[in-house]
């Protein structure tokens, strides 16, 4: 058979012929690195059973086999919802005071992390790599090598990491984030995301670097920046026939010659989707002479609603949203249109292409996609306007005095 790639996520996107690809960063990282290779994505299938975890199953599908797993109500409740969503996603995202932990849900995420490796360990050949994904998962390389894996393995963190201090609040973060120190590798987003890291294994594993790796207690690990990023001319070839499409001229249409500044985020706290609201609330207030003229198209599907703070966030830009409308809005132009639902990554760049200002202002993020599929998505005859957060990932690539991503400075230039 040959060594293979296995690739580890909490998710897995396996190919639905009646819905459209996903576009989220660690699906579109994931799918490119399998791309023409023997590969297996390993991951939970989305599914939640009564009882137990089943059984892993396999499907077959673009040369990748696809082995799925189901998870338990109360796997869900305590490795899912409770440590990955409520404490490892606002810590790493520098949000400590966001955190909900419990030792019920920690001991969850132990073992849930236990059960990937069960599940796992018969189907690794002695020359495969595994390549594990995103915080879910820190623990799965110390599991498998207690299962007498010598295999490399890498791992990748989607997510920023914080400074040492912050991630020192994290309960248990020495068996959490120190078992990583048992991969090969473990990739970042940016070199300031990775300089994080090994801040925190100097302090609290006297790590000591050894050219590109560092070495803890006679073990090297090598920690790398690898940004990650899309298929530039891919991407606006697909902006360029989706800007042509039907749904695009109604769009078009419906805002009767006025300016389109569009958000695409996920509902959560590290987006900073109230602050734009507001921010563009401001805008109105100070500027009346945009009234009428520009309308925020914040595109928002829901995320972990069931979660109390992304409950908490939902609430408040909705309510932020009524107030902008309600205060600026009249019968012929609504301020913002607020939409809770997924588009494909076709329509997306579509939107992109169209429209004249982009709002990617995260308050933390690890790289951020949208970012850089607007500004492939751009006509470079008559660019739109990229505000990016310092904040993001993609600002560390995306240098604004570049030629190739050089944008108009002001709303009323473009036409």
């Amino acid at each position: 058979m040959g060594a293979r790639l296995i690739v580890v996520s909490n998710r897995v996107a396996v190919p639905d012929p009646h819905r459209p690809p996903v576009a989220g960063g660690l699906a579109v990282a994931v799918k490119a690195g399998l791309k023409n290779r023997n590969g297996v994505w390993f991951g939970w299938s989305g599914k939640v059973t009564d009882g137990p975890a089943s059984e892993a199953q396999a499907i077959d599908a673009n040369k990748i086999t696809y082995v799925l797993i189901d998870l338990s109500n109360t796997d869900i409740e305590e490795y899912y919802r409770g440590v990955a969503n409520s404490v490892l996603w606002p810590i790493l995202h520098y949000r400590v005071d966001l955190q909900a932990y419990s030792r019920a849900d920690a001991s969850g995420y132990m073992r849930v992390n236990r059960m990937f490796a069960d599940r796992l360990s018969p189907l690794v050949g002695e020359d495969d790599v595994i390549w594990v994904h995103d915080y879910h998962l820190m623990t799965l390389p110390r599991e498998l090598r207690a299962r007498g894996h010598r295999n490399k393995i890498g791992f990748f963190l989607h997510t920023p990491c914080a400074p040492p201090d912050i991630l020192e609040a994290l309960p248990q973060h020495r068996e959490i984030l120190g078992a990583l120190t048992d991969c090969d590798l473990v990739g970042f987003q940016t070199e300031n995301d990775r300089d994080n890291f090994a801040d925190y294994l100097a302090a609290q594993f006297a790590a000591r670097r050894r050219g590109d790796a560092w070495e803890i207690d006679g073990r090297k690990v090598q920690l790398r920046a690898f940004p990650v990023g899309i298929e530039t001319k891919a991407y606006a070839r697909l902006a360029r026939k989706a800007g042509r499409s039907a749904f695009l001229a109604l769009i078009r249409e419906s805002l009767g010659g006025g300016r389109l500044v569009l958000g695409v985020d996920r509902l959560d706290c590290s987006k900073g989707i109230p602050n734009r609201v507001k921010a563009f609330e401001r805008l109105l207030d100070t500027n009346p002479e945009w009234r009428g003229k520009a309308t925020l198209l914040q595109i928002t599907p829901k995320s972990r609603s069931e979660t109390k703070s992304y409950g908490d966030i939902e609430a408040e830009v909705t309510c932020l949203v009524g107030r902008v409308n309600g205060r600026f809005g009249d019968a012929a132009w609504t301020p913002i249109r607020y939409v809770n639902r997924s588009y494909s990554r076709a329509v997306l760049a579509g939107l992109y292409r169209a429209a004249d200002v982009a709002l990617v202002t995260p308050l933390r993020d690890g790289m951020n996609l949208v970012a850089k599929e607007y500004v492939a998505a751009q006509d470079p005859e008559n660019p739109g306007v990229l505000v990016l957060s310092q904040f993001a990932g993609a600002a560390r690539e995306l240098d604004p005095l570049s030629s190739s991503i050089r944008t108009k400075s002001t709303l009323s230039r473009r036409r």
